[in-house]
This record gives C-alpha cells, structure tokens and sequence, in this order.
C-alpha cells in the first residue's frame, strides 16, 4: 500500500488489527535465551558460524541485513584453532566488530576463558555491550544452572532491560519492504474469509467502512502482485471459489476465529491467554539458508493445525498424518466404538 494510505482507512477492530500487526514480529524468547523477545523480524540477526556460509548475504535478493548481523563464534573452535582469527579474517568477520564468542557450556567457560583478561591477539576480553559495530566486548554468556558440578547459572551480556537478548534468529529474517507486502496480503486474504464483510460490521465497523477499506486492501495487493489466485490456490491458502482455508485441514477461515480467544482444557484455564483460534501459518517451514517469513509462503491456519504442524511444514506434517491414519487401519472407520473402547480401558 502507498505510504501514507493507510492511515486515512477506516480503522481495523483492534484483535484483527493486533494478529496482522504481529506477523511482522519475532516469535517469543525467555530472558535465558540469547534471542530478543517479540520484536521487528528486520532486527539484527544471529548467525551460528557454522552456518555463515549459508546465510551471508541474506537470501532476498538483498545485499546486507537491514539491521546488521552477529555472527556466534563457539569457544572450542576459536581457541582450539591455530589461525582462527585470520580464517575469520577471511570470511570478512572479526570478534568485536561483527562476531562474538558465545559460552554455552560450563566446561568450556572454565577451559578458555583467559585468566589475564586478555586474548592471544590482545583484545580484551570484555562482555559485548551492543548489537552494532563495535560491538563493545569480544564475548557474552548464557550457561544453565546444573546439579552435576552445583554450577550457578551465567548470564553475562544483552541481559539488561534496555539491551535484553543479542539478536533475532536468522531464519526469522525479514526486511521490511517484506514485511509491509506480507501485511498487505494477508490482510487482503482476511478480507477474502467468506463471512469477512458481516464479522466485520457486527464488531464496530459500517459498511461503507467495511467497502472502503476491503476495495484499498485488494486493490493495493493486486498492484503489487500479491493475489495471484491460481498460485495461492496451488498453495493451500485459498479455496477453489477464492475463499481463505487452513493450509493444513483445508476448511474456511471464519473472521470470529481472529476476534475469538483460543479454547482452553477444563481446568486448566490461563486467564491472561492472548493466543486466538487463528494464527499466522507458514507454508514451507522455515529454516537457515532460506528466509521463508514472504509473501505467498504465509496464509492464516487454525492454531491447532499450526501445533500439529509445528516447525515441519505442511508436507512433512500431512505425510506423518498419513503414516498415523495407516497405522490406525480400519479403526478410523469406527471412530466412535474406537473412543469408547479407549475411555473404557483409560478408566478400568
């Protein structure tokens, strides 16, 4: 959508507005992970070094990550290797600059870490203090607390409240030209839902409302090439009557599926439950080397499609469900004599 046309559209209702404002943001990370928590996919990336060859360049058809990039050096490799700083070097990284020292395991935090405070190239040996180059330190920790040898848990770098988490994973990776074009389009694929126009209307919004905004929405999908139907169909995303559907289990999205707070067991409520029934899906899933967060790899599914499918991918997911089905034999075709006699020898 042009800049600046949004903001003169009627107002979404906020979960709606809420579930595709967070499509552009991380998934979530405790304060023990080196991962930062819910933030912009355009932040900085970490890279694992072992993977660097992979993922730099980013594989969008950019040149560099928007917001730069950290690339994780493990303890044993750096010091177990003779030229390891000039190999680093070679891949155009350096400690400090683009690339730390991350401790994960204790036995490593107490074989390398350099009692003089300094490294065999003399760089301190100083706790990183940001995300950009310089990065201010050389290394950061996270090391679990265990029972075995009653060590305490590490946490040294990125743990401060306005500096909580190094960086997001690099698979999560999205510019932000990606990011606005995958909002586009599916906001345009929640207006295609078959009960969109009167959901809509029944929680807040007129129709003229309703028109002005679903006709700006489709239309500005259209021009950036983000309803090609035939492909979304192929995709699972839309039905053959152009209608939205779970990627997974094929049935129609229904627009109070945004708006209606997820199904709890009895008894095991949580009040402050932010998940709805439906949820951002990912067509293929995502993984280093490939950034999957993009427009016509992203549908809407139902959030229990989307924990059975996990980070598998609906293929690897409906292959495993056959497998299941196959396993089951006949009984499948016996369902409710199957649940009896399931409850009967659960409860004997």
């Amino acid at each position: 959508m042009p800049p600046g046309k949004e903001s003169r559209l009627p107002k979404l209702p906020s979960l709606v507005e809420q579930k595709i404002t967070k499509t552009g943001y991380t998934r979530g990370a405790t304060n023990r992970e080196i991962f930062q928590n819910r933030v912009t996919r355009n932040n900085t990336v970490l890279i694992d070094r072992r993977y660097w060859a992979q993922c730099a360049p980013p594989n969008d058809d950019t040149e560099l990550y928007e917001n730069g990039f950290i690339v994780l050096i493990e303890p044993s490799w750096y010091f177990g290797t003779l030229d390891s700083d000039e190999r680093l070097g070679g891949d155009g990284l350096a400690l400090g600059v683009n690339a730390l020292l991350l401790f994960r395991r204790r036995a490593d935090w107490l074989e390398y870490r350099p009692r003089s405070g300094r490294l065999e190239n003399g760089q301190v040996f100083k706790v990183a203090e940001a995300r950009t180059n310089p990065l201010g330190g050389v290394y950061f920790a996270r090391i679990h607390a265990t029972v075995s040898d009653k060590g305490g848990q590490l946490v040294e770098g990125f743990n401060s409240t306005k500096m909580r988490g190094a960086g997001i994973r690099v698979y999560e990776y999205a510019s932000s030209r990606t990011i606005a074009q995958a909002k586009v389009q599916l906001e345009a694929l929640m207006w295609l839902c078959h009960d969109a126009k009167t959901t809509i209307m029944s929680v807040g919004m007129s129709a003229n409302e309703v028109e002005r905004r679903k006709a700006a929405l489709l239309k500005a999908a259209n021009e950036q090439g983000l309803l090609d139907g035939s492909r979304l169909r192929a995709l699972r995303i839309l039905s053959e009557t152009d209608e939205t559907i779970c990627p997974l289990c094929l049935e129609r999205i229904s627009i109070t599926d945004f708006l209606k707070r997820g199904d709890q067991a009895e008894g095991r409520e949580t009040y402050d439950l932010t998940i709805t029934e439906v949820s951002l899906f990912h067509i293929q899933e995502l993984r280093i080397g490939k950034l999957q967060h993009k427009p016509y790899n992203l549908g809407w599914g139902h959030h229990f499609c989307n924990v059975v499918a996990k980070d598998a991918g609906i293929l690897p997911t409906l292959k495993w469900m056959k497998r299941v089905l196959d396993n089951q034999g006949s009984a499948t075709e016996h369902l409710a004599a199957l649940e009896e006699s399931v409850e009967d020898a659960v409860d004997r």
